[in-house]
Parts: structure tokens; sequence; C-alpha cells
């Protein structure tokens, strides 16, 4: 009974006029025309399909990139009456899979709201919060602490109160996460198919075009900068996650406490990590500035741009953090640093750090398909 409602739902959707109903026209239409065979893994991928049912959809969505080339390429594109605009229905696409699969359900909607003024207002109402518990405990504008932040907020008092919710958010998006591989998979992986989506992933291999010369930004020309931005940001974000990882270490197994030294490890991986999420989130919000409004879609872009700005406030706080810990404001720059912090935990599987766990899985799903021995066409799973 649940599989036969599961098949008329899925129907309806098909039927509706909705993105995923779009995305499966004009994939007919590639699949019959077949010039961007060889851009990206989407179109491969799309040939070994007959039909294209949801989870295909959402599978073929979350493995675009969104590198603009198959747009500029197609000769079907807008304004031809077939109105093929494989990014911007790929986008559409991937929204309506982090609604789908967000867990709570209920927050899902979370997505559809304006993301940018989401952001800002738990940014600025955490960080208020924190400058009035300092003010009430006569901390706001005191002697400097030598850079001790634990005598302003106790190390025990951090922890329970970014643990509990980099708890939660870890919880939230593994299972909507492992929602949407379930959907899209069989489950069947191999070690060789795990090695080349790790390697396609932390090399952003499909953000370099169709023949590897970059994205489509604003026109025809290709470029390499969304490629080496996505890269600062996300190595940027991996080396204050060691960071944040070797400090913890050094507290619970070495019992060396914080501060530490200019020159200790956890502080020189977060000042690299953190002039990386400088320069990446700045180029990225630059490029999505200026690109082209057929390649996304428009009202992602809020939510695109506040965890951009977002990231990039957290890095610029954590700087101006270390380099003003020895003085009298660092109180106050420790209280903006961690509001701009727990709104990133807060928003972080609602927002677009999810879209990362999204594209791995879809990354490994090809990987997997590629290497099965019926490589000929065939339908769903």
């Amino acid at each position: 009974m649940q599989a036969l409602k599961e098949l008329i739902q899925e129907a309806t959707v098909l039927a509706s006029g909705s993105p995923e109903a779009e995305a499966a026209r004009m994939l007919q239409i590639c699949n019959a025309c077949r010039y961007c065979e060889g851009f990206c893994a989407v179109f491969p991928a799309m040939t070994r399909r007959i039909d294209f049912n949801v989870a295909d959809m959402n599978y073929l969505a979350n493995l675009c990139h969104n590198c603009g080339a198959c747009l500029h390429a197609c000769q079907y594109a807008p304004p031809h009456e077939f109105g093929v605009n494989i990014p911007q229905v790929m986008a559409q696409v991937r929204k309506d899979t982090y609604i789908t699969y967000a867990w709570p359900k209920s927050f899902g909607s979370l997505y559809q709201k304006n993301g940018l003024t989401t952001v800002l207002a738990t940014s600025i109402s955490l960080t208020a919060f924190l400058l009035l518990t300092l003010w009430m405990n006569g901390n706001l504008v005191s002697s400097p602490f030598n850079g001790n932040f634990y005598a302003i907020f106790s190390h025990n008092t951090l922890a329970l109160m970014f643990g509990s919710v980099f708890a939660f958010a870890l919880l939230a998006l593994s299972v909507g996460v492992f929602s949407f591989w379930r959907q899209i998979s069989d489950g069947n992986i191999s070690g060789a198919a795990a090695a080349e989506a790790t390697h396609d992933a932390l090399t952003l291999k499909y953000l370099g075009g169709g023949h590897g010369d970059g994205c489509n930004n604003e026109d025809d020309a290709f470029s390499l900068w969304r490629k080496r931005f996505h890269h600062f940001t996300f190595y940027g974000f991996m080396f204050c996650f060691a960071a944040t990882s070797v400090a913890t270490l050094y507290h619970y197994l070495l019992d060396l406490h914080a501060p530490y030294a200019l020159t200790s490890l956890p502080v020189l991986l977060g000042t690299v990590g953190g002039i990386g999420l400088l320069i990446g989130p700045a180029g990225l919000l630059y490029l999505n500035l200026r690109r082209n409004a057929e390649h996304g879609d428009a009202t992602q872009k809020p939510m695109d741009r506040a965890f951009i700005i977002l990231l990039f406030c957290i890095s610029a706080s954590g700087l101006a953090l270390l380099a003003y810990r020895d003085t009298a404001s660092m109180a106050i720059m420790l209280a903006i640093h961690l509001g701009f912090v727990m709104a990133f935990f807060l928003t972080m599987p609602y927002g677009k750090f999810g879209h990362g766990f999204y594209r791995i899985a879809a990354l490994l799903k090809n990987s997997v398909e590629k290497r099965q021995k019926n490589n000929a066409l065939f339908g769903s799973e």
C-alpha cells in the first residue's frame, strides 16, 4: 500500500508542472540531442536512462554543479521554443530536494524564507544577547584578559552551548542526506567508487566546466575563478575545523589550555583557514552578484548570499578577535564572533551549507553507477 501511495505521489509530481516535471521534459530533449554528453557527470548519467522519475531528478540535480557550460552551448536554450535551461531547472529541483529531506520535516520551509534577513537577524540577536550578558557581569569593557576567552565565558559553558547546537545540526543533516541516499541508490558501494567520489569532491572536478576551462559566470567566456574561490572557501573551512579539533585534543588529551601562542598549531591552522574564508566568500559574493540570471534560481540568491556573508563575517570577526585578544576590547570582539558562529550552527542544516553533503552523495551514486555491470540504458532502480 505504501509503495502504491509513493507511485501515485510521484506521478502527481511529474504531471504537475513542478520543477521535477520540467527537468524531466528538458532532459528528454537533451537525451535526444546529446550535444553536451561529455560536458560533466550529469549528461553521461542522463544517457543511462530512458525515462526520469523523481529520484532521478533529485540525483541529477545534485550532481549538477551549475557551471553554466551546457546553457551556453545549447541550441534549444531560451528564446528557443523548447526553452531548455538545465542549470536553472536543476537549481530549482535542488531546492525542492532540501525541503523534501529536511529534518524535522516542518523545518523544510526555512529554505523558502529570506535567508539573508534570517541569518543577519539571528547573528545580531545572539550577539546582542551575549553583549548584554557581558554588561550585566561587568565584563563588557574591562582590563585585558591576556587572551583568555574562558575568563569571560567558561569552557564548559561554551562547550555545552555550541556542542549541543552542533550535534543537532549534524543529526539533522545526517538524517536528511541518509534519506536522500536511500531514495537514489541501492546501497552498494565499492572502495573504488568511494575513492573516486572523494577525489571528485575534494578537487571540485565538475566546477571545471564543460572542457575543464571553468564556469560561465556572466557570458560565454570561461573562467576558473568560481572553482578557485570555492577551493579557498572549502579548504579555509577545513583548516578552521582542524584548528578547533587540534585545540580540543590539546585541552582534553594533553591538558594544554587556551590561550595558545601565535606560533602554536591551533592558531596557525585557524589563521590560514581564516584568511581562506576571507578570500573565498568575498570572491564568491562578487561572482554571485555579477552572474548571468539564467544560470540559477533567483529565489535562492538570498540563501546563497546569506551563507557567503556569514562565512566572511565569521572569519573577519575571528581574525579581529585574534588581533585584539590582548586588549580591553576582547570581550566585545568575542561576543561578536560567537554570535556569528552560533548563527552558522543554528542555520547550518537549513541553508546553503547542506548542499555540499547532498552533492557528495550524488557524486558517490555517480561513481557507483558507472561501475555497474549493466551500463546500458536503464530506467528507475
